[in-house]
């Protein structure tokens, strides 16, 4: 079993993934959602960073020098990325995170962790990517430094391959946009795929109806070839 599919097995047991009736942010009602605010365990956050990491080393094996992780949720992301980084591959990348609000005291400043220089090339790690709007606030955050940097990489955890702003994907908006490499560790088409039908620890959550439902919401909702 290869990394993707053991992270789909690892979202559901980790009641990441879940199906039923919800409603997104953008108020489209979805038969599935994906809530990474679920992990809360040391060893869900190990092994969320090796799935990341994985992704990293498959897609980026080579320019990247820093790792970002906008917050709140980006912060451990890019955390635990960094140390699964360097345990399974020896990678010792410098990772760094964003202030909400800039501290006027002690070290001060709106970034923790590593101080970005000119001509970084900077990797931004997420969970999920919904309408973009955490990537263009840390592409503007990055223009406020002042610093020369580059955001060549995007990660995250799934895509769920919904149209954006027109009949693109929000990834793929962001790719044209910013010329950015947008990689997610799985896409809703591997989850369709791999969990259709397939029992984990004795249960199938994903059946037929199930089955039917995303792909009447892709028909519905999917970005437009």
């Amino acid at each position: 079993m290869g990394y993707k599919e053991e992270f789909i097995t690892f979202m559901v047991r980790s009641g990441v993934l879940t199906f039923g009736d919800f409603t997104t942010k953008s108020g489209r009602r979805t038969p599935y959602f994906v809530n990474t605010g679920n992990y809360k365990t040391g060893a869900q956050a190990a092994r969320l960073g090796d799935y990341y990491a994985a992704c990293v080393q498959e897609h980026a094996p080579d320019g990247v020098d820093c790792l970002f992780g906008p917050a709140y949720k980006g912060i451990p992301l890019a955390v635990t990325t960094a140390a699964s980084l360097y345990r399974a591959y020896g990678r010792d990348l410098p990772y760094c995170f964003n202030r909400k609000e800039a501290k006027d005291h002690g070290e001060g400043g709106a970034l923790v962790g590593y101080q970005l220089q000119d001509g970084d090339r900077v990797a931004i790690i997420e969970d999920v990517v919904t309408a973009g709007t955490a990537v263009r606030e840390s592409l503007a955050f990055f223009d406020s430094l002042g610093k020369a940097v580059k955001v060549t990489h995007l990660f995250v955890s799934v895509d769920r391959m919904e149209r954006g702003a027109g009949d693109k994907t929000t990834l793929d908006e962001l790719r044209q946009d910013y010329g950015i490499a947008v990689h997610p560790i799985v896409t809703v088409r591997d989850i369709i795929d791999y969990l259709h039908g397939r029992p984990i620890d004795g249960a199938v959550v994903l059946d037929d109806h199930r089955k039917e439902q995303m792909e009447a919401y892709l028909a519905q909702y999917g970005a437009r070839d």
